[in-house]
């Protein structure tokens, strides 16, 4: 009789939004186990039997607001209950905020820092510990160029995904040991329904280009990837520009 591998345990958080669509449609044709979160109840089981129809060994659904805190806990023993492991969990949770919003008011700049840095870090500070007492698995986080280096038009939402760079970055020192892979994915402009009122260019990447980046990722256990390729050598550039010149830029 032929042994088969056990489908991999896959849970994606914001799991609705553009780049995780086309990662789990990926990952569905591999008969991923997938646990899908969103708050889009409607929209979350478009996307659910879409994937069942691509392949997907088994799929559950939860909608929640990854904002709650509060109720983190309770999401995280759901998912623990029902997967009976995690192998893989990806991150896509998160928001664009309006920068000049975020300068007129701090309320509008903590939100945004709450939804793009502090969500994460609560999420996983539980499933970091999850997986160092398992003994493997891969955590998938999308983060940004942004977090590079802060620009005046998004220093706001540059700092979230800053802050969160330096937290992957400790988190992959400490679990190195432990077999788990924490990568970090640096997309850099994408054409999604969060940038539809940006105008395109050449620079400009889709969804599925994205998607095709993170699971290579995520199969050859990289730290840091950034998507598409040519963006490494771009904020490689920007990095290197002097304070003195780089604060006389309008970027």
């Amino acid at each position: 009789m032929t042994s088969y591998p056990k489908p991999q345990k896959t849970l994606i958080l914001g799991a609705t939004s553009a780049i995780a669509q086309e990662t789990a449609k990926l990952l569905a044709q591999h008969h991923h186990h997938l646990f899908l979160i969103a708050r889009d109840p409607q929209k979350l089981a478009i996307v659910a039997q879409d994937l069942q129809v691509r392949g997907a060994s088994q799929i559950h659904t939860a909608t929640f607001d990854l904002n709650q805190f509060e109720h983190h806990d309770a999401l995280f023993t759901q998912v623990t209950t029902q997967l009976q492991g995690i192998d893989i969990v990806l991150i896509a949770h998160g928001s664009l905020p309006d920068q000049h919003a975020c300068e007129q008011d701090y309320s509008t700049a903590e939100a945004a820092l709450r939804t793009n840095f502090l969500s994460t870090l609560s999420l996983l500070t539980k499933l970091a510990n999850y997986m160092q007492n398992q003994g493997h698995g891969c955590l998938a986080v999308i983060s940004s160029v942004a977090g590079d280096r802060a620009r005046q038009s998004n220093y706001i939402y540059g700092t979230a995904k800053g802050a969160l760079n330096l937290y992957l970055q400790g988190l992959r020192n400490r679990l190195h040991r432990n077999h788990i892979c924490v990568l970090t994915i640096k997309p850099g402009f994408v054409d999604t329904p969060m940038t539809q009122h940006f105008k395109k260019g050449l620079l400009w990447a889709q969804p599925q280009q994205i998607a095709h980046g993170i699971v290579q990722a995520i199969e050859k256990r990289k730290d840091i990837v950034y998507l598409p390729w040519f963006w490494q050598i771009i904020m490689l550039v920007i990095k290197t520009i002097p304070e003195p010149i780089f604060k006389r830029l309008k970027l």
